[in-house]
Formats: structure tokens, sequence, C-alpha cells
């Protein structure tokens, strides 16, 4: 194929992508109530939401509609990308690159699900009912609600990538389980200050939530770059 070739191809696949997209957004859009059921769902009872912002609620909705969507087809979207690189693979790369985006995917999914069920919840709750004083009382804008569970849900979802990342660094021989295990004091350190970011509650029991299924991704990206080491 000549390289105008490629790139019909390439085009007919990121038309596709576009497509999976929209469709995704514009039928998360229509579900408003549905979308917003879920959304709204680890919001303790106490906790009432404000909007301040004429526009901000249908630009909210957009939004959610969107990233939502995103989240609901990026399986697809990643088929359409590598179903696009694959034919220039060795049957041997085909077979790591897609072991490779299968973990990638679960994991990142895993993160955004334990976020969702367990982490932000917590979050919420502390973050919803803390008060320096009586005198101060707090008026949750929905923006702030749902930025706050889109970022941490994005970053658990990137952090829970670390086996994949791990194994990656491994195959290109730049990573070795003995320099993991030597210094697994230091990403303790590490893990704690990382769960620390990501839930700014301040309590040791949500931090702990955090904290101990990284850790435990630590262990396991040992495991994996000790089989790959062999």
């Amino acid at each position: 194929m000549t390289f105008w070739d490629h790139l019909d191809v390439l085009r007919r696949h990121i038309w596709r992508m576009l497509v999976a997209a929209l469709v995704a957004m514009v039928v998360c859009f229509c579900f408003k109530s549905t979308l917003f059921d879920v959304v709204l769902h680890p919001k303790p009872d106490f906790l009432r939401l404000i909007n301040v912002d004429i526009a901000q609620q249908f630009l909210t909705h957009m939004r959610v509609a969107l990233l939502v969507g995103l989240l609901l087809v990026a399986p697809y979207l990643i088929y359409e990308l590598f179903s696009f690189v694959a034919p220039g693979l060795y049957a041997a790369e085909r077979r790591l690159a897609v072991r490779a985006l299968l973990g990638a995917c679960l994991l990142f999914y895993g993160g955004v699900a334990l976020n969702y069920f367990v982490i932000f919840p917590f979050t919420v709750r502390f973050l919803g009912s803390y008060q320096v004083s009586g005198e101060v009382q707090n008026l949750i804008s929905l923006t702030s609600y749902v930025d706050l569970l889109l970022v941490m849900s994005f970053v658990l979802g990137v952090v829970f990538e670390l086996p994949v990342l791990c194994w990656l660094l491994a195959k290109m021989g730049l990573l070795k389980a003995n320099t993991m295990a030597r210094y697994r004091r230091h990403a303790v350190v590490a893990i704690v200050i990382v769960g620390a970011v990501i839930t700014p509650t301040g309590d040791p029991f949500t931090l702990a939530l955090v904290s101990v299924p990284i850790y435990l991704l630590y262990e396991l990206s040992i495991q994996i770059v000790k089989r790959v080491n062999r």
C-alpha cells in the first residue's frame, strides 16, 4: 500500500471512531435521568447540590454525556486504532499488544469502579459535611461535585495502569523485579503520598482504601516483571 492508501484507511478508522463517540454521547444525553441517577448515586442524602449559573446545568449535562459516552465506547475506539496498526506488526507483537490493551482496559475500569463504589462516596461524605465553623454552611455546586467525581475516577483509572506500565518497561529491559523489591519501602511512601493527593479527606480509613489496592498492584507488578525477567 502507498502512503495515500494508508492515509485513506486511517481516515476510515477515524470516521468510525468519531461516529461511535458521537452516537454514545447522544444516547447518554437523551437518557438524562438514567445518566444523572448514576452520577448522583454516590451523593449522601444530607448533601444538597445547587446551581448558580443559568447555563451550567445544560453544559454539565453535555460534558458528562460526552465523557461517559467516551468511557463506554473506549474499548471500541482502541480496537479501531489497533486494527489500523495491527497489519504492520508481527504475530508475536500482535499477541503482546492485545494482552497489553486488554489488561490496560480492565485495570482502568477497575480503578474507575473502585472510586465510584468505595472511595468517592467516603470522600464526598467527608468533604460535604466538613465545617470550620457552625456559622459556615456548605452549599456545594453541581459543577464541583461532578468535577471531583470525574477527576478522581480518571486519576484512579490511570494509577491502576501500574502493572501494564511495569510490564512494558520490563519488556524493554528498563525494569528489574529485584530493583522493585529493593525499593519497596520507598514505593510504599510514594503510594501513601499519591493516595493522600487522590483523597484529600484526611482520615486514615479512606487513605487506606486507596493505598492498599495500589500497593497490591505494586506487588502484582513485581511478580509480572519477575516473569518477564526470566
